[in-house]
């Protein structure tokens, strides 16, 4: 079982690797940020969008004040959620400081819990621990932050040193 202190590093991880990649990606054009790349969302904005959306649907799941996700698009792909460059940014930028605020909050009470939830699509119903859930998103923003790393770098950006142990708290 993890422990609040993981959650609380993760969730300060997770903005500045977020600040790192946002920095990074503004310096391309926007027709080069919306680009196919053959990755899995397509493009780095997708990507970064579909970030956005699976850490919003994941909070609204731990804490129903927090702003649900939208309706998980269909053949638009998840850039029609956030089509405006600075829309995205801003919205990931307050929501990371809303994750903050949220792990500074668990307790070890909170994530030895159980968690029963839909999924986005309403096929599915699962019950785990609210700790691994909680170790999975902050796994899951870092699996798509690595692709999108990799996006960058081949679009011609270098982004910033992605080590956790560089982290200042």
């Amino acid at each position: 079982m993890i422990e609040n202190g993981y959650a609380r590093r993760m969730a300060r991880y997770n903005r500045w690797q977020n600040d790192n990649l946002y920095g990074s990606a503004e310096r391309l054009a926007d027709a080069e940020r919306r680009r196919d790349r053959s990755a899995f969302f397509g493009s780095i904005h997708g990507t970064l969008a579909h970030l956005l959306w699976g850490d919003l649907a994941w909070m609204h799941r731990f804490d129903p004040s927090s702003p649900p996700a939208p309706a998980r698009p269909d053949n638009a792909g998840f850039t029609g959620l956030w089509p405006e460059w600075l829309e995205l940014r801003r919205h990931r930028t307050a929501f990371d400081d809303g994750i903050v605020s949220w792990a500074d909050g668990l307790t070890s009470e909170w994530l030895a819990d159980d968690l029963t939830w839909t999924s986005s699509d309403g096929k599915r119903t699962s019950t785990a621990p609210k700790w691994m859930l909680v170790a999975h998103m902050f796994n899951h923003q870092t699996h798509h932050r690595g692709q999108l790393h990799c996006l960058l770098t081949q679009a011609g950006v270098r982004p910033g040193d992605t080590d956790l142990t560089l982290l200042k708290l």
